[in-house]
């Protein structure tokens, strides 16, 4: 089979970790999954002008390393790719977008922002933590039940984060019993992960799962990811005869 096209919605910097480690981990879920898997990095500056190249892809991967030099662009794809049921995972500063653009477009917080972005924002919906996590590694409790703690097997896992920004606490009761579920949260109660229901895979993590193949770990989030690129292509393949 051709390989399996995985959009990495970023701007690629050889100094960021995270972007070292993403193609490792793709190469560790392919060998898992036994399929083949490209990872195309999709620049936000040229997805602005190009959106229909996230179109062509099997899932998208919006990356850490913000800000996006286009943050619309990315938020644009995030949008699509919800409505249309592409597979998502979203790592840190992806995440940050994802939480983003569901605020604006199903919650009707229009106005919303990224702090980091536009930090005179009157509603910055993704401020500056408290407390940075950059280079550091935390506990994250997952909601027994939850999707996210079904793939991970477990309720609890230890990750690596290099984020500056997140959730503002004030925030978080919006996303009360709607579709994106809070679902993770480190030991102060913060909000470290989300998943969609009713969405194929659209899941958003704080932390840096990719950072597991820098020592030699598969993740099963990531693995998940690949498979749900698989079978949504194959679900594409079957409307297309």
């Amino acid at each position: 089979m051709d390989a399996l096209r995985i959009g990495l919605i970023g701007d690629h910097d050889a100094r960021a970790t995270a972007h070292r480690a993403i193609p490792l981990a793709l190469a560790r879920a392919s060998a898992v999954t036994v399929m083949p898997v490209e990872g195309r990095w999709l620049p936000t500056a040229e997805l602005g002008r190009y959106p229909a190249a996230a179109a062509a892809c099997d899932g998208l991967w919006p990356v850490p390393a913000t800000p996006y030099a286009d943050g619309e662009a990315a938020i644009g794809a995030l949008r699509r790719a919800r409505e249309t049921g592409v597979p998502v995972l979203a790592t840190c500063g992806g995440y940050q977008h994802a939480l983003l653009e569901y605020a604006r477009n199903v919650l009707g917080l229009t106005q919303a922002q990224h702090g980091e972005e536009h930090p005179e924002a009157e509603l910055a919906l993704i401020g500056r933590l408290a407390c940075e996590l950059v280079e550091v590694t935390g506990r994250i409790r997952l909601t027994p039940g939850s999707r996210l703690a079904a793939i991970c097997g477990v309720d609890e896992l230890e990750e690596g984060y290099h984020c500056r920004f997140g959730l503002d606490p004030r925030y978080r009761s919006r996303f009360d019993g709607g579709p994106l579920r809070l679902v993770g949260e480190d030991a102060a109660g913060e909000v470290r992960a989300f998943e969609l229901d009713g969405h194929p895979f659209y899941f958003g993590t704080a932390f840096q799962p990719e950072r597991s193949a820098l020592a030699g770990r598969d993740h099963p989030l990531i693995v998940a990811f690949v498979r749900a690129a698989a079978e949504a292509r194959a679900r594409r393949s079957e409307l297309a005869r």
